[in-house]
């Protein structure tokens, strides 16, 4: 049995009706499988559930240890009620994705502890392949794809352990990582060349979607500074030309028009289909810098509809539509990353005519909130007649009268712009943008607030800018006539250093950013190049693997020569590529048959010159099965046998040396000699 450690799949099914017991051995290397495909988990599972895993696996180890029983179906069956009872009450449902996914935790930590025959080793290997899909839920970055891949090696090392019987643990992970080896092929080819399905693997319910940071369709106190803590990317930016200066970085989404004295909202007067003036953007100057800015960009999924261009976006991609506020929409809410060129021009004249429903929309606030406020917007109604002096007045009040930026702001009353701008004075952007617009509508000029995005990090390895959550940016638009809707960043006022440097230059003592930010630190200054490489491999990850969709796929093929591939031309190609790399691997394999040992080949020789005496080796025989068979069916040659198959076990698991090559060389020759002698 020894000679064929290398190829398990040839021993032959018992053939007993009873189950086969899994071997003792086996189970260590099941127990590493269920820690491998559930540990990633244990960071989006609740704790007590993950101290349950942790339990589970471990005791099932000590009693592998111990040599112990394993506990009774009732025990087994209270565990499973009182587990799913658990995740019944903690997701309130058992069915959709975050509560399928503990469920398949769970059963997977509590079946090694039914764990007896190779049938249940093979339930759990299968369950394991099957969860490490469940994984891209809530990571798909290279880490993740590296752990899943070491772990379907994992996986398939088991399950070669589990047929093949006690093996050495190196050559059992070899053959399994040149099984995953033999596999990789077939997997690009069909990356490659499968059609994109757009929506979620699994055709999972909505709750897919849950989880996609990014901006709301409100903005209330406290909104901004859960993202501006967060260094989740947003998207990635690559300009066809020069990337513009760090202060013209704003990109535009929602665009907030009602206030009700609490939070900000789009009005429907704002929408494209309650408003059927089209949105007019012009440059200010015909000049060559301000002709058009072209760029591309990688869009981070967030489940909404509108997209994030610089301001101001005159060429849209398809099938988006540019409303009256000039936020770019697309016509259904964005849930995967997607990738969308833009050309925009920097300094931009946008409706210069506007309609009395918006402007009077860009007028209107309650009455019954923020009295103080409305008070001194109306004081410089009076002083100052032009809306441009207005706005510089507001300005001028929030740099001379110690406002302080600030990520940690204090809690505001029910009036709450009143408290911000006369008791606390500290906040940020929003706080900033809110109060200067609530003071503009009160001095009767047109004002909206805008969000989005400001900034951003550009690498010089690959030339990408990366627009991160914690670039969240609120600002302020008023309109003037003759010039149409100026935008006004009042947090510049307060804190300019915010607008030309980034988040990371505001930062007072006592706070904290994320740790991609806090680029000033000694130590993680000496680590930025390294930094910059690796975020250059996870966007050309995330453009080519993860974004890989409808349009990449088009594009890739029509560089191959397939231009405008239908379902059926990929399906052909794919066959063919397919057909290729079988031939291809199988040329292989038939090339290293041809260079076996020369311990094998004398061996194969032996067993060659046996069969003439009838008796042919089975492929699952070993050296000392074949020698005792033969003792059975032909007394006279059993000591050659028993000689020639001492001599090939030394030389293929022990330790042989030229000698025993020359003596099982010599047994075959000496089983010639008898088959002449007959």
């Amino acid at each position: 049995m020894l000679e064929n450690w290398r190829l398990p799949w040839r021993h032959r099914a018992p053939t007993a009706a009873s189950p086969v017991l899994l071997e003792h051995g086996a189970v260590p290397w099941l127990l590493a499988v269920a820690a491998a495909t559930t540990l990633p988990h244990a960071e989006y599972l609740p704790v007590w559930l993950s101290l349950i895993v942790g339990v589970l696996l471990f005791g099932r180890a000590w009693l592998w240890l111990r040599n112990e029983r394993l506990p009774g179906r009732w025990t087994l069956a209270l565990i499973v009620f009182a587990g799913v009872a658990g995740i019944a009450w903690q997701y309130r449902a058992l069915f959709g994705r975050d509560p399928g996914v503990a469920l398949l935790v769970f059963f997977m930590a509590l079946k090694p502890m039914e764990m007896k025959s190779r049938r249940d080793g093979m339930v759990i290997v299968m369950l394991g392949f099957f969860l490490l899909l469940t994984h891209y839920f809530n990571s798909e970055d290279i880490a993740t794809g590296a752990w899943l891949l070491a772990s379907a090696t994992l996986l398939t090392a088991a399950l070669l352990r589990i047929y093949g019987g006690a093996q050495p643990i190196f050559g059992v992970f070899r053959y399994a990582a040149l099984l995953i080896a033999q596999a990789l092929p077939f997997m690009f080819i069909l990356f490659l060349l499968f059609p994109r399905v757009q929506g979620p693997l699994w055709g999972m319910p909505l709750d897919t979607y849950v989880g996609l940071t990014g901006l709301s369709d409100q903005m209330a106190p406290g909104f901004l500074d859960k993202l501006m803590l967060s260094d989740a990317v947003a998207f990635h930016v690559r300009f066809d030309a020069e990337t513009p200066p760090q202060a013209r970085l704003y990109w535009r989404g929602p665009t907030f028009d009602s206030y009700d004295g609490r939070a900000w909202r789009v009005s429907y007067s704002s929408l494209p289909q309650a408003n059927n003036k089209r949105a007019v953007v012009e440059a200010r100057e015909k000049t060559q810098e301000n002709a058009g800015i072209d760029y591309t960009i990688t869009l981070e999924a967030h489940n909404r509809r509108w997209l994030l261009a610089l301001d101001m976006p005159i060429s849209l991609p398809p099938e988006t539509t540019l409303t009256p506020t000039f936020e770019v929409l697309a016509n259904r809410p964005v849930r995967f990353r997607a990738r969308y060129a833009f050309r925009s021009i920097p300094d931009y004249v946008a409706n210069r005519e506007e309609t009395p429903r918006m402007l009077q929309q860009a007028l209107t606030m309650s009455s019954r909130f923020n009295p103080q406020a409305r008070a001194l917007g109306e004081s410089w109604r009076r002083e100052f007649a032009d809306p441009e002096r207005i706005s510089v007045a507001a300005l001028r009040y929030f740099r001379e009268e110690k406002f302080f930026y600030t990520l940690e702001p204090p809690a505001l009353g029910q009036n709450a712009v009143d408290d911000f701008l006369f008791n606390t004075r500290r906040g940020f952007c929003e706080h900033y943008a809110g109060a200067y617009v609530v003071l503009m509508r009160a001095a009767g000029v047109p004002a909206r607030v805008v969000t989005g995005y400001q900034g951003g990090e550009s690498n010089p390895v690959d030339g990408t800018l990366t627009v991160r959550q914690s670039d969240a940016h609120a600002w302020a638009e008023i309109w003037l006539e003759g010039q149409g809707w100026v935008r006004v960043d009042p947090t510049a006022a307060v804190a300019p250093s915010r607008i030309e440097r980034g988040g990371s230059a505001i930062l007072t003592e006592g706070e904290t950013l994320p740790i991609l930010m806090r680029i000033d630190n000694d130590w993680l200054a000496r680590l930025r190049h390294l930094r910059y490489r690796w975020e250059a491999v996870n966007n050309a990850w995330d453009q080519w693997v993860l974004g890989y969709n409808t349009e990449r796929q088009r594009e890739t093929l029509a560089s191959l020569g397939m231009d405008d591939p239908d379902w059926q031309s990929m399906a052909l190609a794919m066959l063919l590529a397919i057909a290729a790399a079988l031939l291809s691997i199988a040329g292989w394999t038939l090339v290293r048959r041809g260079k076996l040992p020369a311990e094998t080949r004398a061996w194969r020789r032996f067993c060659a010159r046996l069969e003439r005496f009838g008796i042919q080796r089975a492929p699952w025989e070993g050296p000392f099965d074949l020698a005792a068979r033969a003792a059975d069916e032909n007394p006279r040659i059993a000591p050659l046998v028993r000689r020639a198959s001492t001599h090939f076990a030394e030389l293929r698991y022990g330790d042989g040396d030229r000698r025993h090559l020359r003596a099982l060389r010599d047994c075959a020759k000496e089983l010639a000699s008898f088959v002449k002698g007959e």
